[in-house]
């Protein structure tokens, strides 16, 4: 892999007419850390934020020893570059093959589940394997609601009185129990961890079994841009959330239990950036060589505004506009699909053309999971980057919680 000081040297080295990821393995590895520093329990990566191998070779190489995994690809992906590492599959709902592939090939004993019916799928596999029960523990995913960029609640959790009749139907059978939940993705409001603790803490009490831990599942949310049109959003920083979660800990009697944390978008979002090209300026919309399809769907859904950077093409000698003035670009992906058109501008300066480039930042969570191939366009392109995103030359659109004078 190529490797350049800053995105706007390798935009200026190769002079790419592909999407480029641009890897930054040093920031990865810091905010590992950090998180694993502050987190009163064990950090297990959520691989489907990004499950590429070099993402989760260098975080084992920083210290991860447990990844939470969905899917048989997940086991596989971890396995191939963590044959140590402790697995959770902390999908609620799955594919009875899978719970065996899980048990039997890959010694997985921790799982989760929201509903009776799969306690009686992953009981078949462990008789028809001859496992102890003793030997697993079921984590009974609670359904709690907070406020997120993304709600998870709708789609898994038991409701608290459910909650109570699987952990004890777990209990009676011999496995070991435990409750997690999710509060979604990109939490709002630090309390909503609050909220989720006191829900489960009512579970506990009502279910009187011993808990093997407690999970508490992601949302910790990472830092992205803003639209200076629109109020910027108070998001609570790590430091914060981790105080307020320490403290609720204790409040609700939790501190005592092994703890465990699925962080994503907080450990891998500041690692990388994407080069893109502007393919043509027509109007104040920019057509680039990426798009909704491939790494920016956070961006389409409009929950998400990308900081951008302006990396000029000095091939072109003569520009319109004011370099100085700053203004919102529509963009539109390099896809057929006319949908394929981001919810949120970019603002770069009014001189931006065809032929120049654009720096996304913070693009390290679910940009790369979520790509497709669609229209044949599939970005694959990675070069590593030594300088942070947001420790550079200061971008237009937003790359920190720094913001542009009016």
């Amino acid at each position: 892999m190529q490797r350049f000081e800053t995105a706007k040297d390798a935009a200026l080295a190769l002079r790419p007419d592909v999407p480029v990821y641009c890897f930054r393995p040093d920031v990865l590895v810091a905010d590992a850390r950090q998180f694993m520093d502050a987190f009163p329990g064990e950090t297990a990566y959520a691989v489907k934020t990004n499950g590429e191998p070099m993402v989760l070779e260098a975080l084992a190489k920083a210290g991860v020893k447990t990844f939470d995994v969905a899917s048989p690809g997940e086991f596989e992906a971890v396995r191939a570059v963590a044959p140590d590492a402790e697995m959770l599959y902390m999908h609620p709902i799955k594919a009875q093959s899978d719970i065996r592939l899980a048990l039997e090939r890959y010694g997985i004993r921790v799982m989760s589940l929201d509903h009776e019916d799969e306690i009686a799928k992953i009981l078949r596999i462990v008789r028809a394997l001859d496992l102890d029960p003793g030997s697993i523990t079921i984590f009974v995913r609670l359904q709690t609601k907070g406020h997120a960029a993304y709600e998870l609640s709708k789609k898994f959790g038991a409701a608290p009185a459910h909650a109570v009749e699987l952990l004890q139907r777990c209990h009676k059978i011999g496995f070991k129990v435990g409750l997690c939940f999710h509060v979604g993705s990109q939490i709002e409001d630090p309390e909503t961890y609050e909220r989720a603790l006191a829900s489960a803490d009512w579970v506990r009490n009502r279910a009187d079994v011993p808990l093997a831990g407690l999970d508490v599942g992601g949302g910790f949310p990472a830092e992205y841009g803003h639209d200076p049109r629109r109020k910027k959003r108070d998001m609570p920083g790590l430091d914060e959330i981790m105080s307020r979660l320490r403290a609720d800990m204790t409040e609700w009697d939790f501190s005592d239990l092994p703890l465990v944390a699925e962080p994503g978008r907080v450990v891998v979002a500041r690692a990388f950036s994407l080069i893109v090209r502007v393919l043509l300026r027509k109007g104040r919309r920019l057509y680039i060589n990426d798009g909704i399809w491939a790494s920016l769907s956070d961006s389409w859904t409009g929950k998400i505004t990308l900081p951008a950077r302006f990396i000029p093409d000095p091939a072109r000698t003569s520009r319109n506009g004011n370099p100085d003035t700053i203004s919102a670009f529509r963009v539109c992906g390099a896809t057929c699909d006319s949908v394929d058109i981001l919810s949120r501008p970019f603002w770069l300066p009014e001189t931006v053309d065809t032929g120049d480039w654009i720096e996304i930042g913070h693009i390290g969570a679910y940009s790369l999971s979520l790509r497709t191939r669609f229209n044949g366009f599939y970005p694959d392109t990675f070069v590593e980057v030594e300088t942070p995103f947001d420790a550079g030359e200061r971008a237009e659109g937003f790359a920190s919680l720094e913001t542009m004078a009016d």
